[in-house]
């Protein structure tokens, strides 16, 4: 019985790690670029009371153990890459992948740093920056007297300059993939980081070596979907009552052993 109380408090506490994760993705089901993510679970090592035996000469053996689980663990927490939904917003420097693939963006620490989120802006000197004034890598500079700014799919910046009346080319947005983008760290800010885990980034041109295409006017919303994960909550919430009544069933049964005379 106090194996019980132990297994069950394991998969409250299971259930409730999965429920902090359900909460991140609802709370973020708005987030442009948000990637939804899921708990993964091991069960503990088994207590073997009696172990398996082979046949002997007389016949007689234990051709499967005696074992008892002793509850489960939270292994991981992993994230679903799949496309959000495209948002259009018709401002050109709204930008969405169509696909794999991640912006570069450079910190004020000097740090590279990597988003799904392509709403960008102008800073004061016309560099393309993030929301929270991070430059995106390789740096592009819109000029003052720029109009008709155009980003084509695979990302090459263009504008009409007052002196000129054909288009022309201001920089190159590049896209960088992962072997593992599973393995990269979250930092907040829509903002991951490659890890030892994820492998190094490769850095291409939008389109190349299985990136996605670049999408201007648009963003990428969350693929979160709502609907999945109230019914994952609802699920887990059963879960966690019914590892709480194995608690109450043991605890009735220790009440009644020690009530023993």
């Amino acid at each position: 019985m106090l194996r019980s109380l132990y297994t069950a408090a394991t998969g409250m506490d299971a259930q409730q790690t999965k429920l902090d994760v359900i909460a991140n993705n609802l709370a973020n089901a708005s987030t442009t670029g948000f990637k939804k993510t899921r708990a993964d679970f091991q069960d503990l090592l088994s207590e073997t009371i009696r172990a398996a035996t082979p046949p002997n000469a007389q016949g007689g053996s234990q051709p499967t153990a005696l074992q008892v689980g002793l509850g489960v663990r939270t292994a991981s927490t992993s994230r679903a890459f799949a496309q959000g939904d495209m948002i259009s917003t018709k401002n050109p420097l709204d930008l969405a992948i169509e696909g794999g693939g991640f912006f570069r963006i450079q910190r004020a620490n000097g740090d590279i740093a990597y988003t799904r989120d392509g709403s960008f802006r102008l800073d004061a000197t016309g560099r393309v920056v993030t929301q929270l004034g991070e430059v995106l890598e390789p740096g592009i500079t819109i000029p003052t007297d720029a109009t008709n700014v155009t980003v084509t799919s695979d990302g090459i910046v263009q504008a009409r300059l007052s002196n000129r009346t054909d288009m022309t080319n201001i920089g190159t947005i590049q896209i960088a993939t992962f072997a593992n983008p599973g393995g990269m760290e979250a930092i907040g800010n829509n903002l991951l980081l490659a890890t030892p885990s994820s492998g190094d980034p490769i850095v291409v041109k939008a389109g190349d070596q299985g990136t996605g295409s670049i999408s201007q006017g648009n963003l990428e919303g969350s693929n979160v979907s709502a609907v999945e994960e109230m019914i994952n909550m609802i699920t887990t919430q059963r879960n966690y009552e019914l590892n709480s009544k194995i608690v109450e069933s043991a605890d009735e049964m220790l009440q009644k052993l020690t009530a023993l005379r």
